[in-house]
């Protein structure tokens, strides 16, 4: 298990962030979505949206 405060300092973001991640912020720069994933070896990549004709 890893604290809060453990996170901030493996990933570089603030302890402050963290919390409110965790607390479920909706809205963040997807720098720092990198950066926290990043520790877990993944990445946030826009993706171009298909439609399917019905």
């Amino acid at each position: 298990m890893i604290t809060q405060y453990d996170l901030a300092l493996k990933s570089g973001l603030g302890l402050r962030l963290i919390r409110k991640i965790e607390q479920g912020k909706t809205t963040m720069r997807m720098d720092k979505v990198n950066q926290l994933l990043a520790l877990f070896g993944m990445e946030l990549v826009p993706v171009a949206k298909t439609y399917h004709n019905e």
